[in-house]
């Protein structure tokens, strides 16, 4: 069958005019092992990695469709592990840029995530309240921890003991015991949502923020097994002198102990520090040092306090001490020791207040080794900000060091326009105009303007003119960047403006009910005294309502103008006659186009329909459902009746205006499309979204089969509904606290098909390979076996090592969700493979996992089988043997490497993989301080 007609795709070529998305955090990362300079910020669905000292971009980690939501670098600085809104987790590499790691385990965004100090482990939290952890060596899964009623906001490992402590929008801070996988303390002194957590001294104390102006601040005391449970509470801590108002607090403060047999930490509140902002917490943190924190709410202030270390705790102390002796022996009074206490604001002080230049949406600080504080933060108006602090300073005070903001509007892109040589992109906000090198996406001008709402490139591609809020049209030279002219057009915000295809002038529309029509003049400039471009009002047509949109036929004869009453109204441009009214859409035109040869105009409207008309008559041809929201933009490809569309639901459409027919869907933008714009000669579509990205979209040469979009479309849509079905329910597994980390995903699924496939692929074999042996029994002789296709691709190799080869190709984040949605007349063959693989002893920490989690989900119906008996009994005998024999070459290999690495200390007589000279230097620094500070109370 011929195609009947052809399209050609369009697809996703670039994205730009976004310095980073405020829906994520930024975080510091370390390339070619230089910290503190580059920055990684969410964009859109990419996470962008910026040098701070050059501005430069210099990686992009590349991401599927999905918005990030939440970044989180790994401690050794090589891998960058990034959430996202549909709850995926992926790690990439900083050195090559590429995904290592995939988990799939939440259902909605990740909305923190933390690695344990050594980098093995991984924990995330999300909005659908579940916290995971992850085995990032092994890319698993590990457990589920269920507990929070909302949203988690925080989660926090601590390094010494097994712990991890959660906060949440439930008002609630948990803390799990990792070792026995549940919750053994739960906080509830929190009268509003939790929004941040942090922990400073040593991990002897948590600070947590709310949604008010108060910092709370709690003692971890960590308690030893053998310890009495009942034993009563020790006394606070010193230095915890909780005002009236604190106590009250206090006694409000419950601690709801779920296992109290088990009980490992006390966490009991030792008083507030009070923030300057009124509002809730957005972030806190700490340095990786914890000897700063700072936090910012949804204002431009980012509050930096320092904490004080237990030696600069004691020197204070001392001082404090002589101070209070001095005065006793003033007052010939004893004063008793034990009364001189450091308040909590002395021991965690304020330093400094940052006011960024707009509202803080996340921050990442690092902590130089000389002292220096270094500061990023990335702010709600597409702006990456750089501060650096001197804390030995007597009074420390902030310095920008760069600001990162030339890659970007400050605020929503609401007009795009191609030049009529398809090379420049003209985009305007409410603060600039840009133009963009449209094959390098670099931003060759930046001018300031009014709000801007239309624009259009002058014939000749010098100059271009914008149409504002204000109703005035501006006049800008390219060449030198700078406003030629202002008129004042219209008393309201000027809405439209279109270019007379003569291209001597061109016609707008406002607020004020008037059709404005202006043509190109040149006038003498008075400080140069040569020629310039200048616009001349020609003719007005009076309306009885606010134009929305103005649009010329290709042959200059009419003009559509549409209206806030829901008509399109089309006159004669010479005389300014009515010819005709399209009536139909129920709420207000936004945005219509005319066709090249000027028989078609489709008009797209706020009631979410395009309607597609004839001009001769005025007839409706067909209305088109085309977007969930309203239509905001609409354009017809040149030299075609193709055009495209749109809408605030964040998509773009393609349609074909003669076969009333959807072509395709360009999926990218996150939030509502505003306005696009076609290249002259239909090859490039460029569109601008509330999430802040340009997108540039490029017309390829793979025709596009509808019959075909419509097949892929379902079945991205089945495979979007199979993540959504419930999850698979393990047999004799209550809902509790925990469960398995994964979650049914189409991988998975394609996973245990493939399995089931290859053990079918095996059965098969062994039955043919049984009737090739009778065969040649009766035969007497030697009769050649055909070898299957499958095997002979895989040279040659047995059925039973292909279905090893199948099994390990299944990820290893996706092996138990495989393993879980696998029918069960598949195990016994499973297992008496397992037997002779681990008997032969290949695979065997792999193939052990396996079947731990096949004998965990089938236990019933395993030891029922009579059959599976033997199977067991071998699988035990030769799972210990070598499992033990892989232990012990573990075992060898690390005596072996250990002995090795001593050699070489002894040889060279520097410590291996750490220099031990800078630690003996530190130490010997801090005795010889301790010895200065005895002599001086003596």
């Amino acid at each position: 069958m011929g195609l009947t007609r052809q399209y050609l795709r369009y697809g996703p070529a670039a994205l730009f005019g976004l310095v980073g998305s405020a829906r994520g955090n930024a975080a510091f990362v370390a390339l070619r092992g230089e910290r503190g300079r580059c920055v990684a910020v969410p964009a859109c669905e990419h996470v962008f990695v910026w040098d701070t000292r050059k501005g430069e971009k210099v990686l992009i980690l590349k991401g599927l469709k999905q918005e990030v939501s939440c970044l989180c670098p790994s401690p050794d600085g090589l891998h960058l592990a990034v959430g996202y809104e549909d709850g995926s987790i992926r790690i990439f590499s900083l050195l090559s840029g590429e995904v290592i790691v995939t988990f799939n385990g939440h259902k909605t965004a990740v909305t923190a995530l933390q690695y344990d100090h050594l980098g093995g482990r991984l924990v995330s939290g999300s909005k659908d309240t579940d916290v995971i952890v992850w085995d990032v060596v092994n890319e698993s899964g590990l457990y589920r921890l269920r507990g929070h009623k909302d949203a988690v906001t925080q989660v926090l490992f601590l390094k010494e003991k097994n712990l991890l402590v959660t906060s949440g929008k439930d008002t609630l801070v948990k803390w799990w015991d990792l070792d026995t996988q549940h919750c053994f303390r739960t906080l509830v002194g929190h009268r509003t949502e939790v929004w941040g957590m942090a922990l400073i001294s040593e991990e002897k104390r948590l600070i947590t923020g709310s949604a008010d102006s108060e910092l709370r601040v709690w003692d971890i005391t960590y308690i030893q097994e053998a310890k009495d449970p009942d034993e009563p509470e020790s006394k606070k801590s010193k230095g915890s002198s909780p005002t009236a108002e604190e106590n009250t607090e206090e006694d409000e403060t419950l601690e709801l102990d779920e296992h109290p047999e088990e009980r490992l930490v006390k966490c009991s509140k030792v008083g507030s520090i009070m923030r300057e902002g009124r509002d809730r917490v957005v972030t806190l943190a700490t340095d990786r040092t914890g000897k700063i924190l700072a936090c910012h709410g949804t204002d431009a202030v980012l509050e930096v306090f320092s904490v004080l270390s237990e030696e600069e705790v004691q020197k204070k102390l001392e001082k404090k001490m002589k101070k209070a002796k001095k005065k006793a022996k003033q007052n010939s009074e004893e004063e008793p020791e034990s009364s001189v206490e450091l308040s909590l604001q002395e021991r965690i002080q304020r330093v400094t207040n940052i006011r960024a230049s707009s509202k803080i949406k996340s921050f990442d600080l690092i902590l130089s080794p000389k002292g220096e504080l270094k500061i990023v933060l990335l702010l709600q108006n597409n702006i990456i900000e750089s501060y650096n602090l001197n804390l030995s300073a007597q009074v420390p005070q902030a310095v920008r060091t760069s600001k990162i903001t030339i890659g970007g509007h400050r605020s929503d892109v609401r007009t795009l326009a191609f030049s009529s040589d398809n090379i420049a992109i003209l985009s305007a906000a409410a603060e600039s105009v840009k133009i963009w090198n449209r094959s390098t996406l670099q931003c060759i001008r930046t001018m300031d303007c009014e709000y801007a709402l239309c624009s259009l490139f002058v014939p000749g591609d010098r100059q271009v003119i914008v149409g504002t809020k204000t109703g005035k049209l501006q006049l800008y030279d390219l060449a030198s960047g700078s406003l030629m002219e202002t008129l004042s057009a219209h008393d309201g915000a000027l809405w439209s403006i279109a270019l007379s295809p003569d291209q001597r002038g061109f016609v707008t529309g406002g607020a004020d009910k008037c059709v404005k029509f202006w043509e190109f003049e040149f006038v003498k400039d008075e400080s140069s005294a040569q020629k310039r471009l200048s616009m001349k009002h020609v003719r007005i047509l009076q309306l009885d309502e606010d134009v929305l949109c103005v649009r010329y036929s290709p042959n200059q004869k009419l003009l559509a103008v549409s209206l806030l009453d829901c008509t399109v109204k089309i006159f004669y441009v010479d005389t300014l006659k009515f010819f005709l009214s399209l009536y139909g859409h129920k709420l207000p035109v936004l945005c219509m186009d005319i066709s090249y040869d000027g028989t078609l105009i489709a008009t797209g409207s706020a009631d979410r329909n395009v309607k597609i008309w004839g001009l001769d008559f005025g007839d409706c041809h067909r209305s088109l459902f085309a977007h969930d929201d309203s239509v905001m933009y609409l354009q017809f490809v040149a030299k075609s009746h193709l055009f495209f569309t749109a809408g605030k639901d964040s998509k773009i459409k393609q349609w074909d205006a003669d076969k009333f027919e959807h072509i395709q869907t360009l999926e990218g933008h996150h939030q509502e499309v505003w306005c696009l714009a076609l290249s002259p000669n239909g090859d490039y579509v460029v569109s601008a979204s509330h999430d802040k990205s340009l997108r540039l979209w490029e017309r390829t040469r793979e025709p596009l089969v509808l019959e075909e979009e419509r097949e892929m479309q379902r079945e991205t849509e089945y495979e979007e509904s199979v993540a959504k079905e419930e999850q698979p329910v393990v047999a004799g597994e209550t809902q509790g606290e925990t469960g398995l980390a994964g979650k049914k995903t189409i991988e998975t699924i394609k996973a245990a098909e493939q399995i089931m496939e290859a053990i079918e692929l095996y059965r098969e074999e062994m039955a043919k390979l049984k009737e090739h042996k009778a065969i040649c029994k009766a035969a007497g002789k030697e009769v050649p076996f055909p070898v299957n296709p499958i095997l002979r691709a895989y040279g040659n190799i047995t059925p039973s090592a292909y279905v090893l080869e199948v099994f390990k190709k299944v990820k290893s984040s996706e092996l138990e969700e495989s393993l879980l949605v696998l029918p069960f007349s598949y195990v016994p063959d499973l297992l008496r493979l397992f037997n002779e693989y681990i008997h032969l002893g290949s695979e065997v920490e792999l193939l052990c996992r396996a079947l731990l989690f096949l004998l965990k989900i089938h236990f019933g119906q395993i030891t029922s089988n009579h059959m599976l008996v033997t199977v067991i009994e071998n699988l035990k005998k030769t799972t210990i043997s070598r499992v033990s024999e892989a232990r012990d070459v573990l075992g060898f290999n690390m005596a072996g490497l250990q002995y090795l690495k001593r050699e070489i200390e002894a040889k060279d007589e520097v410590t291996f993989f750490a220099d031990a000279t800078d630690r003996f230097e530190e130490k010997k620094r801090k005795r010889k301080k301790k010895e200065k500070m005895v002599l001086a109370v003596l």
